[in-house]
């Protein structure tokens, strides 16, 4: 006879998982992961962009490479160069903006060379449209009065050649001389007249500088803009060495050639 007790009861059935809503599904799924790379490619382009700009518009770097300007701008002479004060041209387009003041006697110019397209060239602007220009006995004379020129450098005064390209275009300016005897050299020349829309420049070392004397004058196009500072200078030629490093004119930097 068994005995009596109670009943079987079944096992508790085991613990089931919560499933989850919807909205906690979607909380806790990963986000999406921007892609790193096209992250980086937008920010450079954008960086080269508006650094293409303010080259174009504004400022741009420049290097002085000959000893034309000495002394007033050196070999190894770094510059910033303003390029809205004439009027920036606007890339692609071939447009100038209003320019702040046309170019002046005296200014230090930087420009597109007339012989070489492409390249930059930096000299003093020495005659404006309308001036008559000589030099006689290496003096300069403007409108029929002698100029006074202390940034002037006369590296070799006795040197005083003629040049053939120099009568080629002079001769088609010349004013107050009989053509068919002129001969122009280095250090006596004219008188010429500057005609409309151009400039006369050239090197403050002037026996040492190919310059309008030798091309003809410089179109008012052609001028990219003026000097701000000097924001580096070292001497190539200094007796250390990394003369990058440790040839550098500190009294150079932040000055404003004039």
């Amino acid at each position: 006879m068994s005995k009596k007790g109670r009943p079987n009861s079944p096992p508790p059935a085991p613990p089931t998982a919560p499933v989850p809503s919807a909205a906690t599904a979607a909380t806790a799924a990963p986000a999406p992961r921007p892609n790193s790379a096209w992250e980086w490619t937008k920010s450079i382009l954008v960086a080269l962009v508006i650094w293409f700009f303010l080259r174009s518009l504004l400022v741009e770097a420049f290097r002085i490479p000959s000893g034309s300007m000495e002394n007033t701008l050196l070999i190894g002479d770094f510059l910033f160069v303003n390029k809205a004060l004439y009027g920036a041209e606007i890339p692609l387009a071939r447009v100038h903006l209003p320019a702040f003041r046309e170019p002046e006697r005296n200014d230090i110019v930087v420009f597109d060379s007339p012989e070489e397209p492409g390249v930059n060239v930096v000299k003093r602007l020495i005659g404006a449209p309308g001036d008559t220009l000589a030099m006689e006995g290496n003096v300069l004379f403007l409108n029929g009065r002698s100029v006074d020129e202390p940034y002037v450098v006369r590296t070799n005064p006795m040197h005083d050649p003629e040049d053939p390209r120099m009568r080629l275009w002079q001769v088609r300016h010349l004013v107050d001389r009989d053509p068919t005897t002129y001969r122009p050299s280095l250090k006596n020349w004219g008188p010429i007249v500057v005609p409309p829309d151009s400039f006369f420049v050239m090197g403050d070392n002037r026996d040492n500088s190919y310059d309008s004397r030798y091309w003809g004058f410089l179109g008012r196009d052609r001028i990219d803009g003026r000097p701000l500072f000097i924001y580096y200078s070292y001497d190539k030629n200094g007796l250390m060495p990394l003369p990058f490093f440790t040839g550098v004119r500190w009294k150079r930097l932040f000055s404003t050639p004039d």
